[in-house]
């Protein structure tokens, strides 16, 4: 199994269109349970060379909701298909040359900005998923090929109530998804079950440096003062390698089981590095 890592973390939020580049953040690699691993080089810029059976691809069918969503509640949003979730607060480099997606950007850029990003996983022949996440653009650069670099910014949830039209682009009509009240009734305190995730987070990120041989730094605040709610996306968004994960936790809409998943997976994580630690200390040169 590889070894889960965690790459050099640095509280920097500030996007760059020159070339745009994300903001470092703390990222666990868990590319073992996952045929797909987005490197941290290729988030960097990731390319909208979209194929056929990603870009066609069209979202699962669920069944009717028993407590449908007003139809005023239902908005008609750009859709594009991506192998990686994208969670609210989390941003997102991409680099935009493909003709459809072009006309999308030129359609984007004289109304509000905003399109919805659905996991599609391109290696394998499954459908896209239904719920995703808002991504607005924050940044841009037209290139005199009208090429575009953007920087997004992940907002609202949304999932899919059915798909408008498929050409040139996806579009379709969602409805919005906000976290609601534990439903066994529980009334779990959820600063504590976000203190208890930043406090795994910084084990991991302590044990993964040690076993990389890099030098021990202080390590800055996970938490930036977020509400329990946002702070569970933002630990979401470090899952790298695990996108199946990452779109299970997007999918939630419970903060407590959200926080209690993602303390679970750190939990593990961290079992397995502090065993490769003590084999590390035992055969050095392993």
């Amino acid at each position: 199994m590889a070894l889960p890592q965690f790459l050099h973390y640095s509280t920097s939020l500030k996007p760059s269109l020159n070339p745009p580049s994300p903001p470092t953040t703390p990222i666990i690699s868990l590319n073992s349970s996952t045929p797909l691993c987005l490197s941290h080089q290729r988030r960097r810029l990731l390319s909208l060379r979209c194929s056929a059976s990603s870009s066609s691809s069209q979202p699962q069918n669920n069944p009717p909701s028993p407590n449908p969503t007003p139809q005023n509640d239902v908005v008609e949003l750009p859709i594009f298909p991506l192998p990686l979730v994208l969670f609210p607060g989390s941003i997102l480099p991409l680099q935009i040359f493909e003709f459809r997606y072009r006309i999308m950007m030129n359609t984007l850029l004289q109304t509000d900005l905003r399109f919805g990003v659905i996991f599609s996983d391109t290696l394998s022949s499954s459908s896209a998923t239904s719920v995703g996440c808002v991504g607005e653009v924050v940044k841009h650069e037209r290139l005199a090929d009208d090429r575009f670099f953007l920087i997004c910014k992940g907002q609202e949830r949304f999932r899919i109530n059915k798909i408008v039209r498929s050409k040139p682009y996806l579009v379709a009509a969602v409805d919005w998804l906000e976290d609601k009240p534990s439903s066994d009734g529980s009334h779990e305190d959820l600063e504590s079950l976000a203190k208890d995730v930043e406090s795994y987070m910084r084990d991991v990120i302590r044990l993964s440096n040690r076993l990389n041989g890099k030098e021990e730094k202080e390590i800055g605040d996970l938490r930036r003062n977020l509400f329990p709610t946002p702070f569970s996306f933002f630990v979401g968004s470090t899952f790298e390698g695990a996108p199946r994960e990452q779109q299970a936790l997007l999918e939630l809409e419970d903060t407590a089981a959200r926080l209690r998943r993602e303390k679970e997976t750190l939990r593990n994580t961290l079992n397995y590095l502090s065993a490769a630690s003590a084999v590390k200390d035992v055969f050095p040169s392993s």
